[in-house]
């Protein structure tokens, strides 16, 4: 990940693969609402005996990027983990 300015912005995507089971879903946004984000886009599809999935946010602080990453690669069912990151935007008030 590239360093950014304390207050810039990140567009992330955060895909992973898991487990299909009961709770996965609060479990994956567990590490937004624990910061008070709120994916701007979730996309899921069931696969077998997986769970893929996509969870989107246009503008994440960029020091909270790697937090979310590790808490969703410490939950138990999730088999891999890919972040997608765009460019740093600064904001202007």
């Amino acid at each position: 990940m590239t360093p950014v300015a304390d207050d810039a912005f990140q567009a992330v995507c955060f895909e992973l693969v898991a487990d299909a089971e009961p709770g996965i879903m609060m479990r994956l946004l567990a590490p937004f609402a624990r910061r008070d984000l709120v994916p701007d886009r979730v996309k899921t599809g069931r696969h077998g005996a997986l769970i893929e999935a996509s969870l989107a946010v246009d503008e994440m602080p960029s020091g909270m990027v790697h937090l979310v990453e590790n808490n969703l690669r410490q939950i138990v069912g999730v088999r891999s983990l890919t972040v997608v990151l765009a460019k740093a935007t600064q904001r202007v008030a």
